[in-house]
């Protein structure tokens, strides 16, 4: 850096201040953590990590993960100072409506977030996700002398994160997977919300990383930024086929004189008094607001221009590879911006009807299928694959020190790899997929819930959708979860009714590449239908009638259309409905959804094995459900069902009871 810009220390103190002015004026936030670790944030922005300010989307930056996303201010002081497209408007906006500073950091809100963090331990498993997907790209598209994707991963981690069982779950494969790419640094302050951590936390975090199969560097004094420094330049640029952990002892708080090393500095803004003696204490004018020392604001400027110029080297160095590989360049750029190949629609399989076949292996058959014309797609079980029919038959395992496979194995770690499955869409250029039994969807919900907030295209895989999976019993068998997945905003969750539905499932979840979905898919066997199926309209007519309407989603679709069946014997003519997704029946203009659900047949019962919850919104005030209220029983199946009345004589006799009385 050019001796004119002004030392370290004075752009530390400025980020500490920064963070301590917004949270004040916010009257809300966290100021302790980012006091604390200003020397590491400042020494990771400005000396390692390699980004370009002025192009936070340039392909082959290096990722930054703020998995203790509670420390928000820390990064928006850095993104500021450092010459991002953050002006220190938004930070005096810091936690106010509309403002680009939100109390957590947002994907696509802010310039330079890549990843929605908060949750703890979420972001340290996204950082995972990142390392694979910079890894399982280099391994596809690098050549000798050509290695054009070579980019590495940080991110801060907290005691609390570390504290998460999801942090463990990611720490352990990722150690397993050996990526030497990705370094974390822990903010061992020892100090949680509620007190000291010795009240819950006194493990050996190194060893227990060590035993993970990472290298564990330590820096005992958070202050010291040569040792910062070195810490990370040997995580850097020494790289042991390990990731690495820097354990950096801090001070929360650091500088306020009553509140240091104090939980009181963790959750709560330090009060008029305290920021006056924090700043008499970093020798900083007292009555200074959001204040940045002109010598401090020319780093962005600097910082800007060396990020270019990495950038420019970088291009320099991808127009070679296009002269010498111009298909692979050509695939790159593709998938690095999201657009499908040509035609991809065209491989979905067909499926005769009559053909009775679970919809996971239909599910299994259509997958593969697109697979083998969009070579980025990628899926990862959690030690399922062969029960949820998603393993990519013939592409290759992921191991470690070789990515090249499209097939990860997670291992029985559910929570992880739903916030893998987001750092790998986050990154670009894959598209995951991720699956588990339905049920396991519960381990997993924050990540769905953290997609979905993102727009992130995800697409979750859950098998085994309903009580029909059997002897496997209560714990295995789904009841709430479709009511609580449909209640995530921007979640499109489709349960298909049979093969042919499933492949147009498929289809739609690969073709929404800005929003995740969630598909629900049986265990046992169901016919393939006649009717042509419209998926991508929600929900349509499947069999036509005049006097009620039986609506129903999955297997339940036959259950429905045999209940038709008995209605008829009985002179009643009933309409059958399949409504394969609540979401995207929402989205069809009025007139459609009119036909489909005219208001001037109001008896209508909706038929699904699971919780009757959410279903209100279709059968109206004078509709019923046929669902179930309770948790499953261990018994075959078919028997399961019986005994839990989800049958056409229980679906008949709803309709019948809606009907008595009424002319038709």
């Amino acid at each position: 850096m050019r001796s004119t810009l002004a030392p370290p220390e004075l752009a530390v103190t400025t980020v500490r201040t920064l963070a301590i002015d917004a949270v004040q004026a916010a009257n809300s936030g966290h100021p302790g953590a980012p006091m604390g670790l200003a020397p590491v944030g400042w020494t990771l922005f400005s000396r390692h990590l390699r980004h370009n300010p002025a192009d936070p989307e340039w392909p082959e930056r290096d990722r930054f993960v703020l998995s203790a996303g509670h420390a928000s201010m820390l990064l928006y002081a850095l993104l500021h100072l450092t010459g991002y497209d953050l002006p220190m408007e938004q930070l005096k906006a810091f936690r106010q409506l509309g403002s680009e500073t939100p109390g957590h950091p947002e994907r696509a809100d802010t310039p330079g977030v890549e990843i929605t963090t908060g949750p703890l331990g979420q972001g340290v498993a996204n950082a995972v996700g990142f390392a694979i997907a910079e890894r399982m790209l280099a391994a596809r598209y690098n050549r000798p002398d050509h290695d054009i994707v070579d980019h590495r991963t940080w991110f801060i981690c907290s005691d609390g994160d570390l504290m998460e069982g999801i942090s463990h779950e990611a720490a352990s494969i990722a150690g397993f997977l050996g990526l030497e790419r990705l370094i974390g640094v822990w903010d061992d302050n020892l100090v949680s919300l509620d007190g000291p951590t010795s009240l819950a936390f006194d493990e050996d975090v190194p060893a227990r990383f060590r035993a993970y199969g990472w290298r564990v560097l330590r820096v005992e004094d958070g202050n010291d930024l040569e040792a910062i420094d070195e810490a990370m330049r040997t995580a850097r640029e020494e790289p042991d086929g390990r990731p690495t952990l820097i354990a950096c002892r801090t001070h929360i708080g650091y500088g306020s004189p009553n509140k240091q090393d104090t939980a009181a500095a963790h959750g709560s803004p330090l009060g008029p008094e305290e920021v006056a003696a924090t700043k008499r204490a970093y020798g900083w004018p007292e009555d200074a607001r959001f204040l940045v020392p002109d010598e401090v604001a020319a780093w962005a400027g600097e910082l800007r221009e060396r990020g270019r110029g990495l950038q420019e080297q970088w291009e320099a160095r991808l127009a070679a590879y296009a002269a010498d590989y111009p298909h692979e360049a050509a695939e790159l750029a593709r998938v690095g911006a999201g657009r499908l190949p040509e035609g991809w629609e065209s491989a979905a399989p067909a499926f005769a009807p009559g053909e009775a076949l679970a919809t996971r292996a239909a599910g299994g058959r259509a997958l593969n299928a697109f697979a083998a014309v969009i070579p980025e797609l990628v899926q990862g079980a959690a030690d399922l694959s062969t029960s949820t029919s998603t393993d990519l038959k013939g592409m290759g395992a992921v191991t470690r020190g070789d990515f090249a496979g499209r097939n990860l194995f997670y291992g029985v770690r559910e929570h992880a790899m739903g916030a893998i499955t987001n750092g790998i869409a986050a990154h670009a250029g894959l598209r995951p997929v991720c699956s588990t039994f339905f049920t396991f969807s519960d381990y997993m919900k924050n990540t769905i819930r953290l997609a979905a907030l993102m727009r992130l295209p995800s697409i979750f895989v859950f098998t085994h959708d309903s009580v029909a999976l059997g002897e496997d019993g209560p714990t295995h068998q789904p009841v709430e979860h479709l009511a609580g997945l449909r209640a995530i905003p921007d979640l499109v969750t489709i349960r298909p009714a049979d093969a042919r539905e499933t492949a147009q499932a498929w289809r739609i979840a690969i073709a929404r590449t800005g929003a995740p979905t969630a598909l629900i898919l049986s265990r046992q066997g169901l016919p393939t239908l006649e009717a042509e199926p419209q998926v991508e309209r929600g929900a349509y007519v499947l069999a036509d009638g005049a006097d009620c309407i039986l609506i129903a989603t999955g297997s339940e679709v036959v259950t429905a259309l045999a209940a038709r069946d008995l209605l008829a014997d009985e002179g009643v003519s009933a309409r059958v409905v399949s409504m394969p997704s609540f979401e995207l029946f929402r989205e069809q203009d009025a007139g459609y959804r009119e036909r489909v659900l005219p208001p001037s047949m109001p008896a209508r019962v909706a038929v699904e094995a699971a919780s009757p919850f959410g279903w209100a919104e279709w059968t109206g005030s004078a509709g019923a459900v046929v669902g179930i209220d309770r948790f499953g029983v261990s018994a075959p199946g078919a028997q399961a069902l019986e005994a839990l009345g989800i049958t056409p004589e229980a679906v008949a006799g709803a309709a019948r009871g809606l009907l008595v009385g009424r002319p038709r």
